[in-house]
């Protein structure tokens, strides 16, 4: 929560994530795709496949893995008010395309945001130290600023928590990938929020690619083994009611 004199955002009342955009009718591409590698056909006939064929093979590439015919179509977010701890995690999803807010170009004197995390949050004494912390960070850069440092240079002292947004585009394939891992229990919880409105998203536009999208445990057993939650059951209904 913004107020006067902080630079603290609690999670989950900033961050921002939606899709821009995503390839014309990935389903129906897909498909084609697959059918292509086993028919004679034209690309153009191919694409003609009725609804019903296309949903059997698309069911069918999904649960035999083979995915590399999702790599035709790509999905585009525009994510803001996510932190920086956050999005050193995103951008180890190497295939993939971002273009991120620069802390060098883009200056902050005025007030970088900041995300708090909800265990900082419910603590009051802890919260504010940590909202004087930020406080601090905002006074020293304004300092340096003012001194004429450069802006590259006046932001080693911005912290792990403050806001930063971005563009992030990936394949389908990948999409799944990032879902196995991101939205598992175990994941840290800001990346596992954003990975969670990204595959609700996509769900929305591509329901029959991205319905085995989530941890890996949804459809079948724990992939974490001794590291599991223990929490199976929970989980398969929390991205059932997805």
């Amino acid at each position: 929560m913004r107020s006067a004199g902080r630079s603290g955002t609690r999670f989950g009342e900033a961050m921002l994530v939606k899709l821009l955009t995503h390839t014309p009718e990935p389903e129906r591409l897909v498909a084609a795709a697959a059918r292509l590698c086993y028919s004679a056909s034209s690309v153009e006939q191919l694409l003609q496949q009725d609804s019903e064929r296309r949903e059997m093979l698309l069911a069918k590439i999904l649960s035999v893995g083979h995915l590399s015919t999702l790599e035709h179509v790509s999905f585009s977010f525009g994510i803001e008010g996510i932190s920086r701890a956050c999005s050193h995690q995103l951008v180890r999803h190497r295939l993939a395309s971002y273009s991120q807010q620069s802390q060098r170009y883009v200056s902050h004197k005025e007030r970088f945001g900041a995300v708090t995390p909800p265990s900082i949050a419910a603590n009051p004494e802890l919260n504010a130290r940590f909202e004087a912390a930020l406080e601090q960070m905002h006074l020293v850069y304004g300092e340096l600023m003012e001194a004429g440092i450069p802006a590259e240079d006046a932001r080693f002292v911005l912290p792990n928590a403050a806001e930063t947004k971005l563009v992030m585009t990936m394949n389908a394939r990948e999409l799944l990938h990032f879902f196995a891992l991101r939205c598992c229990r175990r994941a840290q919880w800001e990346i596992r929020a954003l990975a969670k409105e990204m595959l609700r998203q996509v769900r929305l536009v591509s329901p029959r690619l991205f319905a085995v999208g989530g941890p890996g445990c949804l459809h079948g057993a724990c992939p974490e083994g001794t590291m599991t939650c223990g929490r199976v059951d929970e989980v398969r209904k929390e991205f059932a009611d997805l």
